[in-house]
């Protein structure tokens, strides 16, 4: 196989975002052929790292599921028929491999028997040097594309696809369909149903071999089959592949939706804040931007009742929606989740999504995120799409409370901060929200040297998103470059 890489390879073998080799690559460090670097290059930029070390790419999994809170953690292998494929082309590779190294072998061996048996003149010396150069020749002409074990494994247990026309990569790991591995690595792809029966994920196959993971109740025109179209959500990459279809590039190009859900849990975050998990119909999952809002309506022993309220879920698994709520800042559908008015399994209507709190699609490469009290919800959205789209520099995370558990999921930004060499986390806490901003505002300016270079993203409180958007104003981040929800 050749010794080049995509960026997404690169980065996982030697444990770095995509971010990173972009930036090495813009300042001239890191040399790039058609956006693929070279295994040589990384040694030289990254000396230190083990490449072909599985660990870091355990650690990354093991992040990444621990980030999104999955509640089953999947082998990350593909299945067996994938997998005997992805192995069988590498078993091709390898032997080649072994028999140009017996080619050797049988060189060396024949020039030694000659030096041994011929008499040590000048003629017998060039006359064996003639022979041993010819015999280079002959085997160099016929040489195998390098062959480097640690790449080759990751290549069997995992696909590289690449997105036209927005260039957009992303990996498939397991046993995940098209779609599947393309949301959960921030991919923003159109699709509708995910199980096979809109067809809104169809997509032209450019070049690669797929493998179909389960049957649709849509149906190809046999034209469009003759293109190569296939839908995402049916099919697997057995090897590299090119896709083109169509992007989100804006919350303009979410569609709205209307989704009957059941409530799935009720988990107290703390002693006055709930976390809501609702979970859609297997054949109409909500398609919606990290950072978004929907409406809610329930009708409840309380009576019928509605409230807009952000979602703090990825967009990665876009079945299972979570929701934040705080006692006291609670609206009707809050006040009724408190009150016990509505329990696991009663139904909860759904309209949306709206809102443009999302991620920048010219955003700098160090995003800054600023929340106060459950204004985290957006902003946790926001953080696990930003982990998961793997290309920013630096992630800053600022969490102020002005209530006593305020902090209600801080373990879970301490194993960010933790577990990703990126990632920053301060939180801060004070009952008055106008000090706060300021002195969040302040913290961010004082650790943040190029200010120029970042994109802050404030949620909370009005009174605190306020007084941070004009500190942050005043200091001349420019307003472009502020993106504001108050709750």
């Amino acid at each position: 196989m050749p010794d080049l890489l995509s960026l997404a390879r690169a980065a996982r073998l030697v444990g770095v975002t995509r971010g990173v080799l972009q930036r090495k690559i813009a300042e001239g460090q890191l040399s790039s052929f058609d956006g693929l670097v070279s295994i040589e290059e990384l040694h030289r930029n990254f000396p230190d790292a083990q490449l072909f070390d599985t660990g870091a790419l355990e650690k990354t999994t093991r992040i990444r599921e621990q980030a999104f809170a999955r509640r089953v953690l999947e082998f990350a292998l593909p299945s067996q028929e994938v997998l005997a494929q992805r192995l069988f082309a590498k078993s091709i590779e390898l032997a080649e491999v072994r028999r140009h190294l017996q080619a050797y072998h049988d060189l060396l061996v024949a020039a030694r028997a000659r030096a041994a048996a011929g008499p040590a003149d000048e003629q017998s010396r060039r006359t064996l040097l003639e022979f041993i150069d010819s015999g280079l020749r002959r085997i160099l002409a016929s040489e195998p594309e390098e062959f480097e074990a640690g790449v080759s494994m990751l290549e069997a247990v995992t696909a590289h696809v690449t997105v036209r026309p927005s260039g957009h990569q992303y990996l498939v790991e397991g046993n995940d369909s098209l779609l599947q591995a393309a949301l959960k690595s921030g991919v923003q792809l159109a699709y509708g149903c995910g199980n096979g029966a809109c067809g809104l994920c169809k997509a032209r196959l450019i070049s690669g071999e797929l493998r179909t993971l389960a049957r649709g109740d849509y149906h190809l025109t046999e034209h469009e089959r003759e293109q190569g179209y296939v839908l995402l959500c049916t099919h697997t990459a057995v090897s590299d592949a090119i896709i083109e279809i169509l992007e989100a590039s804006g919350p303009q190009d979410i569609p709205h939706q209307q989704i009957v859900t059941r409530v799935r849990a009720m988990t107290p975050l703390a002693a006055d804040t709930l976390l809501l998990h609702l979970q859609t119909p297997r054949s109409h999952r909500l398609r919606f931007l990290a950072g978004q809002s929907v409406t809610l309506g329930a009708s409840s022993s309380a009576g019928d009742v509605q409230e807009s309220v952000p979602l703090a879920s990825c967009p990665c698994d876009e079945r299972n929606l979570h929701f934040h709520f705080a006692r006291e800042t609670a609206g009707a559908v809050g006040a009724c989740l408190f009150g016990d008015h509505i329990r696991v399994g009663d139904v909860i209507d759904l309209r949306g999504p709206v809102g443009d709190f999302v991620l920048a699609a010219d955003s700098p490469r160090h995003p800054v995120f600023i929340a106060c009290d459950t204004g985290f919800g957006p902003i946790k959205s926001l953080v696990e799409h930003a982990i998961a789209i793997d290309e920013f520099e630096s992630i800053a995370l600022y969490w102020h409370a002005t209530r006593p558990d305020g902090h209600y999921l801080a373990n879970q930004c301490r194993a960010w901060a933790a577990s990703l060499e990126h990632f920053g986390y301060w939180p801060s806490a004070g009952a008055d929200a106008v000090a706060g901003a300021q002195s969040v505002a302040g913290a961010l300016l004082a650790r943040c040297a190029t200010p120029v270079r970042c994109t802050v993203y404030v949620a909370g409180p009005s009174l605190f998103v306020d007084t941070a958007v004009r500190s942050l104003a005043a200091a001349g981040l420019p307003a472009g470059q502020i993106r504001a929800l108050a709750l």
